[in-house]
């Protein structure tokens, strides 16, 4: 699979019906699956955190999220074939297990929003399987018990939405322990599922200014937004 190299972090270059297909062999298999969904943020903190840079790139699909990784892979010369977003992903698996025939589990959140966000997915695909659930607010001595609870489960996707670096390193910790087929850190994905948080318009979308919707409706992510420009301008000193 070629990879597209933006500031070290290695990006599988697959447009949506790839990825998809990708999940779809995971599917098949036993062993444990690293899905990685770096925006610019992501990847300026990878850029300087060599052990979470490892992480990603030895994951089993990394998808460009973020409308920034594809302008910064046109600048190096190395074209992405589309933005990848992470959220579209997951509903894609969600819509291709409708029968039964994927079992999930949602891990993360605030208290109340991952059961919320399964009660909306059942109501919607009524043959679902989404085997359980947990908020993101647990203390670290917590952890072992959580995991052992989704290992007696055994959810082919496991949704983990904890936070960047978070979510990618306790999916990795427990890649090879035979609990989940596929592992995606999902941000706040289980947020808008729950229906508690509203994604942007499709326009926006369709124009790649989601993140203007974003700071719009949270003004206080101001002083993440002002990553891209310092992302960009790194992209362009190694051009």
């Amino acid at each position: 699979m070629e990879k597209v190299d933006v500031l070290g972090v290695k990006f599988d270059n697959v447009n949506m019906e790839e990825a998809i297909e990708r999940c779809k062999e995971f599917l098949k298999g036993d062993q444990g699956n690293l899905i990685v969904t770096p925006n610019p943020e992501i990847v300026m903190i990878a850029k300087d955190n060599e052990e979470f840079k490892e992480i990603i790139n030895h994951a089993a699909l990394v998808i460009p999220d973020g409308i920034g990784i594809i302008k910064a892979g046109n600048i190096l010369g190395t074209p992405l074939k589309e933005r990848v977003a992470g959220y579209d992903l997951i509903c894609n698996l969600l819509e291709l297990g409708k029968n039964g025939s994927i079992s999930f589990y949602f891990l993360g959140s605030k208290p109340g929003y991952a059961e919320e966000a399964k009660r909306k997915m059942e109501e919607k695909y009524p043959d679902i399987r989404i085997l359980g659930t947990h908020d993101g607010y647990f203390k670290p001595e917590e952890e072992g018990t959580i995991m052992e609870e989704i290992k007696s489960l055994k959810p082919d996707v496991l949704l983990v939405g904890i936070g960047m670096q978070k979510q990618e390193k306790l999916i990795n910790k427990y890649l090879n322990d035979g609990i989940f087929k596929i592992g995606i850190g999902c941000g706040g994905s289980i947020d808008v599922l729950s229906g508690n948080v509203k994604r942007a318009p499709k326009l926006f979308i369709k124009m790649h200014m989601e993140w203007a919707w974003r700071l719009l409706k949270e003004p206080s992510r101001l002083g993440r937004m002002m990553v891209l420009p310092k992302f960009l301008q790194e992209v362009k000193k190694i051009k």
